[in-house]
């Protein structure tokens, strides 16, 4: 881990935050080809200087053009404020570079709760939960697969199956390079997961800007320290002795 400038929400102050540089530079196991190459040949450099890694790019006919790059910290983590940075920083560098020969719309997304797997590191920082796997070579006659990741192993996923006859072997190892695509199933485990991390990057994003968090609504404000009492027996007996006209000869007039 080291140091390294990650742009500010308003795009113009670097600020220093801890950012894995192996992480960054990961590169993914599945690449689109043709006009997606194009745009992901634009955009990841613009990322990785951001701070950000690139998990996909997918092009669809919605709305005429819909030009989607689905981004992350590489801590896994996103926010709407990092899809609104990418999008102020990417928009003008595509526009020059025009990978597309025509009209779109730029559309940045999180990689969601039930997100693809991209990268070797996906799959071990989400080994024990569900996923599906699609192979591009058919592994043992079948290429759909189903279960929970049990890691990884050399250049390959270790996969325990949920969809096992008896006396069949529920592990299996899936050579990542052969891997099509890969995702994870949603499950309550893996909401809270995604809740957890992402209540950690708004923490460190509030950090980073110089914010405090503000109290929860539940919390009770603090106790103010409460006035000396004014109607005590001392109090009293200076009042009495102030109207009969009394005074202390030791204090002078």
């Amino acid at each position: 881990m080291q140091d390294r400038p990650i742009l500010t929400l308003d795009m113009t102050d670097p600020i220093l935050g801890s950012v894995d540089n192996d992480l960054l530079a990961e590169p993914r196991l599945v690449v689109e080809p043709g006009m997606a190459a194009r745009v992901s040949a634009v955009a990841t450099p613009v990322l990785q200087g951001m701070g950000y890694r690139l998990v996909r790019i997918r092009i669809s006919g919605e709305a005429g053009c819909t030009v989607q790059i689905m981004a992350e910290r590489p801590d896994g983590s996103m926010q709407i404020e990092d899809c609104e940075a990418i999008s102020r920083a990417l928009s003008p560098v595509l526009d020059i570079a025009d990978p597309i020969e025509r009209a779109y719309r730029l559309e940045i997304s999180s990689p969601g709760i039930d997100r693809p797997l991209v990268r070797r590191s996906d799959f071990e920082r989400y080994a024990g939960y569900l996923v599906k796997i699609e192979m591009a070579l058919a592994h043992q006659g079948r290429k759909r697969f189903r279960g929970t990741l049990a890691g990884v192993e050399g250049q390959a996923v270790r996969l325990h199956r949920d969809d096992t006859r008896p006396g069949q072997d529920a592990d299996t190892l899936l050579a990542m390079e052969d891997i099509a695509e890969a995702r994870l199933v949603l499950t309550d485990d893996l909401i809270a997961e995604s809740m957890r991390r992402g209540k950690t990057a708004e923490r460190e994003l509030k950090r980073n800007l110089g914010l405090e968090p503000p109290p929860p609504p539940h919390a009770k404000p603090k106790p103010q320290k409460k006035p000396a009492p004014k109607n005590t027996k001392q109090h009293r007996l200076a009042a009495e002795k102030t109207r009969r006209g009394a005074f202390d000869p030791t204090k002078g007039d």
